[in-house]
C-alpha cells in the first residue's frame, strides 16, 4: 500500500518539472519509428519479393521452353522410324543380318541424335535390335513386355513414360510407337531419352532447378540425392505401389527438405549438411509432358540492400518529422530556451542527417552495381537466344533451298535449250517446229511448279495421292530433264524397258523426282570420265516390277555404301547428304524399295509394286 502514494508524489514531481511531457512525446516518438521502420520493411518486402518472383516466373518459362525443345527432339526418332523400311523389314523377316546392320544404324542414330539408346521390341515385347548392342547391358534379348510404355504404345499407338531402368539402372524418358504392317501389329520402337547433360547445364547456375510429375514426384533436378524424392507427401498404400511398379527402383520417395514460408518464398535445407537458406519459388508447365518445372531463386543481398534502405528512408522520414515537431513546440517556449534548443536540435540532425545521406548513398552505390550486372546477364541471354532463332531459321533455309535447287535446276537448263532452238527454228521460218518447242517449255515450267509444290508436299510429310503410273512415261519425262546433260558429257545412254509399258503404283512427279536424283547422280560420277555410260533397264518379277540404273563410274565407297540412306551421308564436297534419303523415303511412301551396289560402277535398283 506504500507504494501508490509513492508513484503519486513522483507524477506530481514529473509534472513539476515538465518531465511527463518528454516522456510521452519519447514514447510517441519510439512508437512511430518502429511503425514506420515495419511498414517500410513489409512494403520493401512485398516490392522485392514482386520483382524476384517475376524473374524467377521468367527463368522458369525459358527453362521449361528448353527442356521441352529437347525432348521434341527425340519424340521425332520414333516417329521416323516406325516407317523406316530397314525396321519393318527386320520385324517381318527375323533376318540376323538385317538385324545386325539394324543394330549398327541404330548405333549410329543414337551417337548423332544424343538418344540415350534406340532398341526395337517386337510384338511379345523382347528385345530384338538394339543402339547399345555392343554394350555388357545390351537390351537385346531382354523382354520388356512388363514395361507400361510398351502395353500403352499397343493400346494407344504411342507412350511416353519416365521410369528408372532395369538394365542400364539409369533414369530417363521412354518414347514408344507402335509399328502394323498391313497384318496388323508387327512391333514397337523405343527410344530412351536422359537428361544427364541438361541437369549438368543447370548445376552451373545458383537456383535449384527440378521438374516433378503430376504426382509431385521428382523426375529431372539439378540438386543431386533429390530425384525420385517428393514436393507433397505420398500416402503410403500409393508410394507402395509405386515402388512396386519398379517405376522409380527402389527410391522412398519421401518430401524434398522445403518449407513454404508465404508470398512464394520457402526454406530449403540443401543436401550433405549444407544450411538452410531461403529461396523464391517459380513454377512453370512443360508444354506436352504434364511435368511442371520449379525454379527456387535466391534471395540476393541486393534484395536485403533494398529492404534496409527502405527502412533507412522511413527512419530518417519519421526523424525529421518528429524533428519538426520538436521545432515547433521549441516555439513556445522561452526565446533564450528555444534558441539553445534550435541549436542544438539543428546540430543532432545535421549530424544524423550526414550520417543516414552516406548510408544511403552507400547503399545506392550497391544497388546501382547489382542492377548493371542484372542488364548484363539479361541482355548476354537475350543474345543467346536471338542466335538460337537465326541458327534454326537458317539450317530449315538451307535444306529448303538446297533442296529446290538441286530438283528446278535441270527443268531450267532444259527451258533454256528448247527457248535457243525456238529461236533458231523462228529465224528459219519453222513456226511449226518451234511453236512446239514452246508448247514443251510451258509444260517444262508447269512441271518447275510441279516440282516446288510436291517439294513443300514433302517436307510438310503430306502424301501425295498414288495411283497407276507408265514407268515408261516417268523415265522419259526423267530424261527430258537431264537428257541435255547426257548430251554435253558425251555419256551413252541404253535404254532396256522391254516391249511391255509397266504401270506401277507411285505418282509420277514425285518418281521422275527419284529418276531425275539418280540419273544426276549418276552424271556427277561421269564427269571427267571418257567413254560414260549409263542403262536403264526394267523388268517384272511377279507383282513387282523392277528398275535398274547403272553407270560405269568409280562406283561408291564402302564406307559410303554402308550408310548411304542415313541422313547427311554424301561423297560431294559441298553435297548436302539428302538427296538419296529423300529418294528413298519417296520409294517407301510407293510401298518399294530402293537399294545400291556396287558392279563395274554405282547400281541402284528401284522395287515398285506393279499394277495390273
Amino acid at each position: 500500500m506504500r507504494s501508490i502514494p509513492g508513484l503519486i508524489r513522483l507524477r506530481l514531481w514529473l509534472r513539476r518539472r515538465g518531465h511527463a511531457r518528454y516522456v510521452v512525446a519519447l514514447l510517441a516518438a519510439l512508437i512511430l519509428l518502429a511503425v514506420l521502420d515495419q511498414m517500410a520493411r513489409r512494403g520493401a518486402e512485398v516490392w522485392v519479393m514482386a520483382q524476384l518472383s517475376r524473374e524467377a516466373e521468367a527463368a522458369a518459362g525459358l527453362r521449361a521452353a528448353m527442356l521441352r525443345s529437347e525432348i521434341e527432339k527425340q519424340r521425332s526418332l520414333p516417329v521416323v522410324l516406325a516407317q523406316d523400311p530397314d525396321v519393318r523389314t527386320a520385324l517381318t523377316r527375323r533376318d540376323p543380318a538385317v538385324l545386325r546392320g539394324l543394330d549398327a544404324k541404330f548405333e549410329a542414330l543414337a551417337a548423332g541424335t544424343r538418344a540415350s539408346v534406340i532398341y526395337l521390341l517386337d510384338r511379345q515385347g523382347v528385345a530384338v535390335a538394339a543402339s547399345n548392342y555392343r554394350d555388357p547391358t545390351s537390351f537385346v534379348g531382354n523382354d520388356y513386355a512388363f514395361r507400361p510404355y510398351f502395353r500403352q504404345a499397343l493400346t494407344e499407338g504411342a507412350a511416353e513414360h519416365f521410369a528408372f531402368g532395369t538394365v542400364s539402372r539409369q533414369p530417363g524418358l521412354y518414347l514408344a510407337r507402335r509399328i502394323d504392317s498391313p497384318a496388323g501389329l508387327i512391333g514397337v520402337i523405343v527410344v530412351k531419352a536422359v537428361f544427364a547433360e541438361v541437369e549438368a547445364e543447370w548445376r552451373r547456375l545458383d537456383s535449384p532447378i527440378f521438374v516433378t510429375d503430376t504426382r509431385q514426384i521428382v523426375l529431372v533436378t539439378s540438386v543431386p540425392g533429390w530425384q525420385f524424392h517428393a514436393t507433397a507427401l505420398i500416402p503410403e498404400a500409393e508410394r507402395a505401389r509405386i515402388r512396386a511398379s519398379l517405376q522409380f527402383g527402389d527410391a522412398a520417395l519421401s518430401p524434398l527438405p522445403i518449407t513454404a514460408e508465404g508470398d512464394n518464398r520457402v526454406r530449403v535445407t540443401m543436401p550433405e549438411g549444407g544450411a538452410a537458406r531461403t529461396f523464391v519459388e517459380a513454377a512453370a508447365p512443360v508444354p506436352t509432358t504434364g511435368w511442371t518445372l520449379h525454379v527456387l531463386s535466391p534471395i540476393t543481398a541486393a534484395a536485403e540492400v533494398s529492404i534496409a534502405a527502405a527502412r533507412v528512408l522511413a527512419v530518417l522520414a519519421g526523424a525529421l518529422l518528429m524533428g519538426a515537431l520538436a521545432l515547433i513546440g521549441s516555439r513556445r517556449r522561452q526565446a533564450l530556451r528555444k534558441r539553445r534548443r534550435e541549436s542544438r536540435a539543428r546540430r543532432e540532425l545535421e549530424r544524423r542527417v550526414e550520417a543516414r545521406t552516406l548510408e544511403l548513398s552507400a547503399a545506392n552505390d550497391r544497388l546501382r552495381e547489382e542492377m548493371d550486372q542484372r542488364q548484363h546477364a539479361q541482355a548476354a541471354l537475350q543474345g543467346l537466344q536471338d542466335e538460337l532463332v537465326q541458327a534454326s531459321k537458317l539450317a530449315v533455309l538451307g535444306q529448303i533451298a538446297a533442296s529446290v535447287a538441286h530438283e528446278v535446276n535441270q527443268p531450267v537448263a532444259a527451258i533454256r535449250t528448247f527457248a535457243e532452238s525456238g529461236a533458231m527454228l523462228l529465224a528459219r521460218g519453222d513456226t511449226g517446229s518451234a511453236s512446239g518447242n514452246l508448247a514443251t517449255i510451258v509444260g517444262l515450267t508447269e512441271r518447275i511448279g510441279a516440282i516446288t509444290g510436291e517439294l513443300r508436299a514433302f517436307a510438310r510429310k503430306a502424301p501425295g495421292p498414288l495411283g497407276p503410273v507408265s514407268l515408261r512415261a516417268a523415265v522419259d519425262g526423267a530424261l527430258l530433264l537431264v537428257g541435255y546433260r547426257l548430251k554435253e558429257q558425251e555419256v551413252a545412254l541404253e535404254l532396256d524397258m522391254g516391249p511391255e509399258d509397266f504401270l506401277v503404283r507411285a505418282e509420277r512427279v514425285r518418281l521422275e523426282q527419284v529418276l531425275v536424283n539418280l540419273l544426276q547422280n549418276a552424271l556427277e560420277a561421269l564427269a571427267s570420265r571418257p567413254g560414260g555410260r549409263v542403262r536403264l533397264a526394267a523388268r517384272a518379277e511377279g507383282e513387282r516390277v523392277l528398275l535398274t540404273l547403272a553407270d560405269n563410274g568409280p562406283g561408291l565407297p564402302a564406307a559410303v555404301l554402308d550408310a548411304l540412306f542415313i541422313p547427311f551421308t554424301t561423297t560431294k564436297p559441298a553435297g548436302l547428304g539428302l538427296g538419296l534419303v529423300i529418294s528413298h523415303d519417296i520409294v517407301a511412301e510407293f510401298g518399294g524399295t530402293l537399294a545400291a551396289a556396287n558392279q563395274d560402277g554405282a547400281v541402284f535398283t528401284l522395287s515398285l509394286p506393279r499394277v495390273p
